[in-house]
């Protein structure tokens, strides 16, 4: 806490302290899970729409080779509504042949 003037700074760990409790309580263990699971999910969102715009197909044009919407491209660009099963059917119809999921020590395994 920093005071400027009339105001109070906080950093942001004070901030995160105070809504989610300290670093190892379980409220706050939630939280981080929870926002590394949005933070994958968005860098997964992202890798579809940067393989779709490579080779120059609309959200509309990538949602009718998998059987699905527009908007459902554009929830899956934005890292909402992603499932394996989904997942392997819109990197299949960019091309993309073959995905693995490193598990660290227990190894790696074929997603498709």
């Amino acid at each position: 806490m920093e005071k400027v003037g009339k105001f109070t700074l906080y950093s942001m760990d004070e901030v995160l302290d105070e809504r989610y409790g300290k670093i190892g309580t379980p409220e706050r263990d939630e939280f981080e899970r929870s926002v590394s699971e949005h933070v994958q999910a968005y860098k997964l969102g992202e890798a579809i729409k940067k393989a779709r715009l490579e080779q120059h197909l609309t959200q509309e044009a990538l949602g009718a080779k998998i059987g699905v919407q527009r908007a459902q491209i554009s929830r899956l660009e934005n890292g909402y509504s992603i499932s394996i099963a989904t997942m392997s059917r819109v990197f299949k119809a960019l091309g993309v042949a073959t995905a693995t999921l490193d598990l660290g020590s227990v190894g790696k395994i074929a997603l498709w």
